[in-house]
C-alpha cells in the first residue's frame, strides 16, 4: 500500500484499464482530491514522497558522481545558452534531478504489472528531452535501461552529446529529430518499451508524439502537475487514436516548493494507425 494525499491505495491497478468516462467522474466526485479514485472501478497506483533524500543516498557513489557532474555541465552551459531557468545547483537538484528520479518506481511498478516479467533491461525514449531530464537522470539511475534521448533543437543536442560524454553513460544515445519525423521513420516507430515526456507539452499533443514510438503492449508516461484532471479529459480522443489507454494516474509528493507532481500512465494495446503521427507542427496546431 502507498499514501497519496493522506489516503492509501494499492499500488497494482487491474488488468483492464479504466475508460475515460468512468475515470472523469471519479475526478469530479473526489471531494478530498481531484486525483482520488474509488477502488471498485479503478485501483490508483500512487506514491507519497516518492523522492526524498534517501532516493538520491540510494544511488550507488559513482551514480552520485555522475549526477552531480550532470549538474555542473548543465549550469556551466546554461551560462551560454537556455537549457533551464534554475541558476543554482541545489535547486537544479531539488526542482530536476527530485522530480526525474520520482517517476522511476511509477514506471517499474507499470511495466511490471501491465507489460512484462522484468523491468531492468527497458528500451526507453524521452521526447523531447531538453536538457536531458528525465532522460538522463533515467539513465544513470537505472544503467540496465537503454536510453534514447530526443530532441530537434542542434544545440541541446550539442550539450546532451557533450553530457552523456562527460558522465560516461554507455546507456544512452543522442538522437536529433522531430518526434513527428520519428515516429514514421521504421527503425523507431512502435519500437520502445517506454516514451517518457516532462514539460513538453499538454497530453493530446504529448500523446500523437509519443505513443506511435511505443510496441503494443508498451507504457507512455507523462509527468504533469498536480492537477491534471483538464488535461487527461481533452486527451481522451488522441490517446484512444494512438491505440492506447489511460492505465493510471500516480501522484508524486515532492518535499520541494513545487508541490505535488503526478505521473500520467497509459498503456499501449494495439498499433497506432499509419497516418499518425501527422506532418511535423500539426499536432501541436491542430490538436486530436
Amino acid at each position: 500500500m502507498l499514501l497519496c494525499g493522506g489516503r492509501r491505495f494499492n499500488l497494482l491497478a487491474p488488468t483492464t484499464p479504466l475508460s475515460f468516462g468512468t475515470f472523469i467522474k471519479h475526478l469530479a466526485a473526489s471531494k478530498s482530491s481531484k486525483l482520488s479514485l474509488t477502488a471498485k472501478s479503478f485501483t490508483a497506483s500512487a506514491s507519497s514522497k516518492v523522492f526524498s533524500s534517501s532516493r538520491f543516498e540510494a544511488l550507488n557513489s559513482r551514480q552520485k558522481e555522475q549526477v552531480h557532474l550532470y549538474i555542473d555541465s548543465l549550469l556551466e552551459w546554461n551560462q551560454k545558452m537556455n537549457l533551464t531557468a534554475v541558476k543554482e545547483e541545489s535547486e537544479v537538484m531539488e526542482r530536476h534531478v527530485e522530480d526525474s528520479l520520482s517517476i522511476i518506481e511509477p514506471i517499474r511498478t507499470s511495466y511490471l504489472s501491465h507489460c512484462g516479467p522484468s523491468s531492468e533491461n527497458l528500451n526507453l525514449v524521452d521526447v523531447g528531452s531538453g536538457a536531458g531530464l528525465p532522460g538522463v537522470i533515467l539513465a544513470i539511475a537505472s544503467p540496465g535501461w537503454k536510453v534514447t534521448l530526443l530532441e530537434s533543437l542542434n544545440k541541446r543536442c550539442s550539450f546532451l552529446e557533450h553530457v552523456v560524454s562527460q558522465i560516461g553513460l554507455s546507456n544512452v544515445q543522442v538522437k536529433r529529430e522531430r518526434a513527428e519525423k520519428l515516429g514514421q521513420d521504421v527503425s523507431f516507430r512502435e519500437s520502445f518499451d517506454v516514451a517518457v515526456a516532462r514539460a513538453v507539452a499538454e497530453m493530446r499533443i504529448l500523446a500523437e508524439y509519443c505513443l506511435p514510438l511505443v510496441r503494443t503492449g508498451g507504457i507512455f508516461v507523462a509527468a504533469k502537475g498536480h492537477d491534471p484532471q483538464e488535461e487527461v479529459q481533452r486527451a481522451e480522443r488522441a490517446i484512444q487514436l494512438m491505440g492506447a489507454s489511460l492505465l493510471h494516474i500516480c501522484c508524486v509528493d515532492s518535499h520541494s516548493k513545487h508541490g505535488q507532481r503526478t505521473a500520467i500512465i497509459c498503456l499501449k494495446g494495439k498499433p497506432t494507425p499509419k497516418k499518425y503521427p501527422r506532418d511535423p507542427g500539426t499536432p501541436a496546431k491542430i490538436p486530436l
